[in-house]
């Protein structure tokens, strides 16, 4: 459907959403002196300039079309993995619950680098802890085009046996890239990614910007909303948003930190009870992690949404029953999440309270998944063996 539709709006000469400003960065050669305004290219990392020159290396007309497609491939080959190549009968539902999120994401996933990222953090998982080196690698790869994928490198690194793998595969993914950050005379601007967006405020969607969100909606005080056109957000500005603002950076840092430690503790005591299960542990903080930087985080992009879902395909495909919930849930979040954008966000940002009500339910899922899943890790690692286990053992 997406193919199609692209096509369709490729034959036009035009462009998607942010595929627009993508497009523009590469007609420019990703030379900010060669753009007319708006944010920079290298409010990436330098990576997710990739996949933007390999659509732009037919002109600006099949941009749209030429994106679509990788990001379908990259679907196919992750679906392909994680259903070994359809021989695994039981990840069948998961890929299908892959492909209904994908769906109804998709006019975000298929307009962002997300959607280029979230397959490869599929895949990722999908190689799990039996190949740490492959996922290390991939993982490298999708934090060098968008710095979420780092959440579930974070969590891999915990959960291994062998730690080495997985570093070797950071490093290595770094070579290349300080190299063709190089070829590109783009040495200076290979870390600007961690500086480009460190002064902007809380923005509209953002799960803490919520008590602002209704203050705006009810006229009270000062708040307000507002579009903060070099970075192309709409943000919060009210009584005390500058200091939460600034206060958000290291709340995430905290939390990863807690999530990291509540990850490791449950990997140890679970060995330590003979329950441990390396591949759940690692779903379960990838999941957790992902989560924790998405609530904590003054960003709140509707596309941010596409970071929980990978850890929860493949957990499906591992245990179907134990993630229903965070499936369910995640199939709520993205459904208020697209009726917020694209349907409806122009009546969000004119203060309607209808659409304001929408937003505030989806960021209280977002608050339950993370509670939902931090209590998972919790019980992961204080997990008893099997009665199958325990008899081979004895």
């Amino acid at each position: 459907m997406f193919l199609v539709f692209s096509l369709a709006i490729s034959l036009r000469g035009e462009a998607f959403s942010d595929t627009f400003i993508y497009r523009e960065w590469t007609i420019a050669g990703f030379n900010d002196a060669n753009l007319s305004g708006g944010p920079s290219p290298w409010v990436y990392p330098i990576l997710a300039l990739m996949p933007m020159a390999v659509a732009g290396i037919a002109g600006p007309g099949p941009f749209f079309f030429l994106w679509v497609l990788m990001i379908t491939i990259l679907n196919g080959l992750a679906v392909a993995k994680l259903t070994d190549w359809g021989r695994s009968q039981h990840a069948i539902r998961a890929a299908w619950w892959w492909l209904v999120f994908v769906f109804i994401m998709g006019w975000l996933g298929f307009a962002r680098v997300d959607g280029i990222t979230a397959p490869i953090v599929l895949l990722a998982l999908a190689f799990g802890v039996a190949q740490p080196f492959i996922a290390g690698l991939l993982l490298a790869i999708g934090t060098w085009m968008k710095v979420w994928p780092a959440a579930v490198m974070l969590a891999l690194f915990t959960v291994v046996k062998n730690r080495v793998q997985v570093v070797l595969s950071g490093v290595l993914a770094t070579v290349f890239v300080v190299g063709l950050a190089a070829a590109m005379g783009a040495v200076p601007k290979l870390l600007d990614f961690l500086t480009q967006q460190g002064d902007r405020g809380m923005q509209l969607e953002a799960t803490f910007t919520t008590p602002w969100l209704w203050l705006s909606v009810l006229g009270i005080g000062d708040s307000r909303m507002y579009m903060n056109t070099d970075i192309n957000s709409m943000q919060v500005d009210g009584p005390g948003t500058a200091f939460m603002s600034w206060l958000m950076q290291p709340l995430l840092i905290v939390a990863a930190i807690i999530v990291a430690a509540l990850t490791f503790w449950a990997l140890h005591n679970g060995k330590r009870t003979g329950g441990a299960d390396r591949t759940e542990l690692l779903l379960a903080g990838s999941l957790t992690m992902a989560t924790a930087f998405v609530v904590f985080n003054k960003v709140g992009s509707p596309q941010f949404m596409v970071w929980l879902a990978p850890a929860v395909a493949v957990g499906l495909a591992h245990n179907f029953k134990e993630w229903r919930v965070p499936a369910t849930m995640l199939i709520a979040i993205a459904v208020a999440t697209f009726f917020v954008y694209p349907l409806f966000y122009d009546a969000l940002s004119h203060n309607n309270p209808l659409m304001a009500l929408v937003l505030t339910t989806r960021n209280v899922l977002l608050v339950v998944l993370f509670c939902w899943s931090m209590r998972r890790l919790f019980l992961l690692g204080k997990k008893e063996p099997s009665a199958h286990l325990a008899a081979k053992e004895s």
